[in-house]
């Protein structure tokens, strides 16, 4: 297997000079970088990528830094991102913290070390000050998908407001007065602002208060069965739904059928992320979508090409925009003739 001594020889050139334009550290005359190119293309030479990275001082590896790997909505992300590093030559480091502080930690002290390049970090909990604190430390990291107040990083989010905004006034468009809504309370940014949005959707579509239950928990399975199960013990008057996350909804199409309430004959649903394939459900599941496969490949150019030593461009927002998914889960109250009572307009 031909080297980069055999590369200089052929070449007429030094192995220092071989080394440098494969770096990208040395301008060379055209004639000079053809003979280069001519004897790596003849003698079939492939650089060794690990010692180019030394030799630049880059590992040309992000890491990436994801709750749960088991959650599409996760799985999504990392494949977004990964086929975006792929084209930029990057490689990713996949890390799972399970919503573990200390693993957080853990993983961004490894920009610190400059064992990885940057990092694309994700969570979906309140933030401490352990870990803002130490994402300040790390510097190159990209904040994705949640907020973690006061660190100093580029964020990129969906448009939470918006996508709330879009779910109010659907629900309210179709008479919906008493709704509830499952998801993050506002210790978490998203959840904040997907009610602040739903609220002011409902509000200003209706034009007259509106009765809006609502219950906080985790994007999980196991909390959407729970929020789902107490809002129909507390406000039986609900006639819909809005479910913060897929795995939200999952949870409360569970519960709604071991109660034998029929979607949206019953109740209406309306959810949030449009990651599962909410389009096979029967009825199919109306639902806010996120643009994964963009918030990945953003996120990525963020952390590769941000200027890290302007003060203004550590502390950019990127906001992507989301779009109302119409289906078959949400009918309009009054529409269907119900012995529970749950699609009438209580007053």
């Amino acid at each position: 297997m031909a080297n980069m001594t055999d590369v200089a020889r052929r070449a007429g050139v030094s192995v220092a000079t071989v080394s440098r334009m494969l770096n990208g550290t040395l301008q060379l005359p055209e004639g000079t970088r053809n003979a280069i190119n001519d004897a790596i293309a003849a003698l079939n030479y492939r650089p060794n990528p690990y010692a180019r990275s030394l030799s630049r001082g880059q590992a040309d590896l992000v890491r990436m830094v994801v709750p749960d790997i088991k959650v599409p909505f996760f799985a999504s992300l990392v494949a977004a991102v990964e086929n975006a590093a792929f084209d930029r030559g990057q490689e990713v480091a996949l890390s799972v913290t399970l919503n573990r502080p200390g693993r957080e930690l853990r993983y961004l002290d490894s920009v610190t070390a400059r064992h990885v390049d940057g990092l694309i970090f994700v969570t979906n909990h309140a933030a401490t000050e352990a870990l803002v604190d130490r994402i300040n430390t790390a510097r190159r990291v990209v904040l994705l998908d949640e907020d973690v107040p006061g660190a100093v990083a580029p964020r990129l989010l969906c448009d939470n407001t918006g996508g709330g905004y879009l779910a109010g006034r659907h629900l309210a468009e179709r008479g919906h007065r008493h709704v509830g809504v499952i998801g993050a309370d506002d210790t978490m940014l998203s959840g904040q602002c997907r009610f602040e949005g739903f609220e002011r959707g409902m509000r200003e579509t209706l034009g007259e208060p509106a009765s809006i239950r609502r219950i906080g928990g985790d994007y999980t399975v196991e909390d959407g069965r729970r929020m789902c199960a107490e809002l129909l013990d507390r406000h039986p008057q609900i006639t819909a739904i809005f479910a913060m996350s897929d795995e939200m909804v999952m949870g409360s199409l569970e519960i709604l059928g071991q109660r034998g309430l029929r979607i949206p004959r019953d109740i209406s649903i309306i959810g949030f992320d449009d990651i599962l394939p909410l389009h096979l459900f029967s009825p199919p599941i109306t639902a806010i979508r996120q643009p994964v496969e963009e918030m990945g490949e953003r996120a990525l150019e963020v952390l590769l090409d941000t200027d890290w030593d302007d003060p203004e461009a550590r502390k950019s927002v990127h906001i992507v925009p989301v779009t109302l998914i119409e289906r078959s889960s949400v009918a309009s109250v009054g529409s269907f003739p119900s012995a529970t009572g749950q699609q009438e307009n209580p007053e």
